[in-house]
């Protein structure tokens, strides 16, 4: 069986890593040639943004001794910050001990917003629109067969009133495996003139939220007293109460975690200021809190736990089209 348990691994030449890393994500004699240039075809590049000059690269490596929901990962991370892979390597080895990771996660919704402006009854446009709910989503689901044909499409809405009056209808959109904004900002394209129509407001602003309330992902670890030391435990405790208690430390503290969550979401080609953004907004909807949870058991070990929205995707952008991201998303598994 293989394992991502192993050590020593920072002191293995590269060649050695990358033959670790080969047989143990099943890669092709190709992908490990791709992953020895270390840069990508200017063509590439050329096509994914606009007045390409060059590329700059960012190191990548490989985080081990992850045990998540009983199976063993390596996860790729790309960072130009050292120690990083370091600590989740390490704090990987530690929580094994207890049981590793365990993860959970809704279902793949993002939200699509529709901003309605100029009326002079913002309650009587919210029952309008509310009452033309199916007739919505079916315009929505229109506009992409495929999503809907593997299980996801326009699921629902919801209808916000803001302080100035501004009426928010909220279009609730299961994206499967994709990121979602391509999809979720041509239905609310395509549902914004009904919109108007229905409740003679003025539509600006119809387009995707990246404040992914529906679609989060959890990871809980226990991390042994035995192991770590009951002083570690307790000074863990008390940074973790400085965070909650102090937005100077906890913007630091929230940090550290997007350090290790950023790495990840750039190395599998998804857009880590979508991640960032949608993190930090979720810490502030009741004040400006830690995205972690720190605890001590009944035996004192140490508890920590993570809740944060995850609008990623595994098709489309440049998880798609980029060799390096590609091959990323294969090591994952």
């Amino acid at each position: 069986m293989k394992t991502s348990k192993i050590s020593g691994f920072y002191k293995l030449s590269r060649k050695e890593r990358l033959g670790f890393v080969k047989t143990f994500a099943g890669l092709t004699d190709e992908e490990i040639r791709i992953l020895n240039e270390s840069t990508v075809d200017f063509s590439i590049v050329d096509r994914m943004i606009e007045n390409a000059v060059g590329v700059m690269s960012v190191p990548l490596g490989v985080a081990v001794n992850f045990l998540i929901n009983g199976k063993d990962y390596l996860i790729p991370m790309a960072v130009e910050e050292t120690s990083v892979i370091a600590a989740a390597s390490n704090a990987a080895k530690i929580a094994r001990v207890k049981g590793g990771f365990k993860t959970n996660s809704t279902e793949p919704v993002m939200i699509g917003q529709i901003q309605l402006v100029n009326h002079k009854n913002p309650e009587e446009a919210k029952k309008i629109i509310l009452e033309n709910k199916e007739k919505i989503l079916e315009m929505a689901n229109e506009k992409d067969p495929m999503l809907v044909k593997f299980g996801g499409g326009a699921k629902d809405i919801n209808v916000r009133i803001l302080d100035d009056g501004m009426v928010v209808t909220h279009l609730l959109v299961d994206v499967r495996d994709a990121m979602g904004a391509n999809a979720v900002n041509t239905m609310c394209e395509a549902v914004a003139p009904f919109i108007e129509k229905i409740t003679g407001g003025k539509v600006y602003l119809r387009i995707l939220s990246n404040l992914a309330v529906h679609r989060l992902s959890r990871a809980t670890a226990v991390f042994s007293k035995d192991v770590i030391g009951e002083d570690v435990v307790d000074g863990i405790m008390q940074a973790y109460l400085f965070a909650k208690s102090d937005p100077y430390r906890c913007a630091t503290h929230n940090k550290g975690i997007m350090n290790g969550v950023d790495a990840v979401v750039i190395a599998s080609g998804n857009d880590f200021r979508a991640v960032e953004s949608g993190a930090h907004s979720y810490a502030s909807m009741n004040g400006y809190s830690p995205l972690t949870k720190y605890e001590k058991n009944e035996n004192g070990d140490l508890v920590g736990s993570i809740e944060l929205p995850t609008p990623v995707g595994l098709i489309g952008g440049a998880t798609k089209v980029h060799p390096t991201a590609k091959i990323c998303v294969k090591i994952l598994g």
